[in-house]
């Protein structure tokens, strides 16, 4: 493999040249500005609405920012190549307050279902807001993010494969009707070069993929994957595979990737988590709509820590949290919002439906491809 560190580090494109191979030169936008913020809004009240129906959630408030040093915030990966954006705050204080924009809400809302005293099979759904820095800035993605981020309480018999298949499946069924409501109440999407997503998921596991594809980088083997099933969930996401490499690297303190599993047929598998991958047939891409897990336990986070060359974050809060058994089991999850605008409206650019900055180069390529991008 020629760039085995690129590879695990995530799907973005490098170069602005592979931009500009990679969007459509026929695009056609099915909605103009106005018709696609009330879609994308009517999309919006849809998932909300289906994940707290479906998953028991509540809508609640989530921060912006956090407590550097709390162990709070989220580093994406476990490589320490994308950090937040930090500043000080507190007029008047002798000592300013040290502060983090979130990267994400993944390790708050763990600690948060205490703070809203949910019980097993309850949890809670924010629309959070965030700033990742440290992105390429292409098709789909941006320095601003919009997540549904989901967390649920669970019991430790509820820490298995099955249960995270449920949990997936109720999910894209959320997605699947959402389509299928915005094409109802906005009839333009119902274009012919568009196919409707599939009623039912594809559940592969990274260890299979690597033995159908041994020769294959990870996001080719994904691109293969999508052209036989063009809506999957990846199992088992951070454990090494039979390569000595992981599907994806994985941040060593949310998601259990250690936890031996076993396939359908018996042979050891480990992992409880993935991501949701659609073959996305404007871009003609692979596009990630989600990423989720059942959460690490004080055993499975020691282990992860150590596999990561992390054990100092054992210290901080959150992780002695986690350790002494004062925040719940779960299970939780991303949805990329505005990756799911871009997939059900129709659109090549994440920038039709988000407002962000962008770099001139880019802007360039979208305008010479009928691309509009928000300012």
């Amino acid at each position: 493999m020629s760039d085995e560190k690129s590879d695990l580090a995530g799907p973005g494109i490098g170069s602005y040249h592979e931009v500009a191979k990679a969007l459509p030169r026929d695009y056609r936008p099915l909605l103009d500005p106005k018709r696609t913020m009330q879609a994308l809004n009517d999309v919006k009240s849809l998932i909300e609405a289906g994940l707290c129906r479906e998953l028991n959630l509540t809508m609640v408030r989530v921060p912006l920012i956090v407590e550097a040093g709390s162990g709070v915030n989220d580093m994406l990966d476990r490589d320490g190549s994308r950090t937040p954006v930090s500043f000080q705050c507190g007029l008047g204080l002798e000592t300013p307050l040290n502060a983090e924009i979130v990267q994400a809400a993944t390790k708050w809302k763990r600690m948060a279902l205490q703070t809203f005293d949910c019980a097993p099979g309850e949890g809670i759904c924010t629309d959070m807001r965030a700033i990742r820095k440290d992105y390429f800035l292409d098709h789909d993605h941006s320095a601003y993010v919009d997540q549904w981020d989901w967390e649920r309480a669970i019991t430790s018999e509820d820490r298995n494969l099955g249960f995270l298949t449920d949990v997936v499946s109720r999910i894209w069924k959320v997605i699947w009707e959402a389509e299928a409501r915005v094409q109802e109440r906005f009839p333009e999407l119902n274009d012919p070069r568009y196919p409707k997503l599939p009623e039912k998921l594809a559940f592969v596991h990274a260890e299979d993929l690597l033995a159908r594809h041994p020769d294959l980088p990870r996001k080719a083997r994904e691109e293969r994957l999508l052209q036989e099933h063009p809506a999957v969930f990846i199992y088992g996401i951070g454990w090494p595979l039979a390569d000595g490499h992981p599907h994806e690297l994985r941040a060593a303190d949310y998601d259990d990737w250690v936890t031996e599993t076993a396939s359908a047929d018996g042979r050891p598998m480990h992992g409880l988590n993935g991501d949701i991958l659609v073959w996305n047939p404007v871009t003609r891409r692979r596009h990630e709509l989600s990423s989720m897990g059942i959460r690490v336990t004080a055993e499975s986070l020691m282990q992860q820590l150590q596999l990561a060359d992390q054990l100092e974050l054992a210290d901080q809060p959150y992780h002695q949290a986690i350790l002494n058994g004062r925040i719940p089991l779960s299970i939780g999850g991303g949805i990329g919002q505005s990756r799911v605008y871009m997939l059900l409206l129709r659109k090549a650019h994440i920038g039709e439906v988000e407002v962000s900055v962008w770099p001139e180069a880019l802007r360039q390529i979208c305008a010479d491809r009928n691309i509009h991008v928000l300012n």
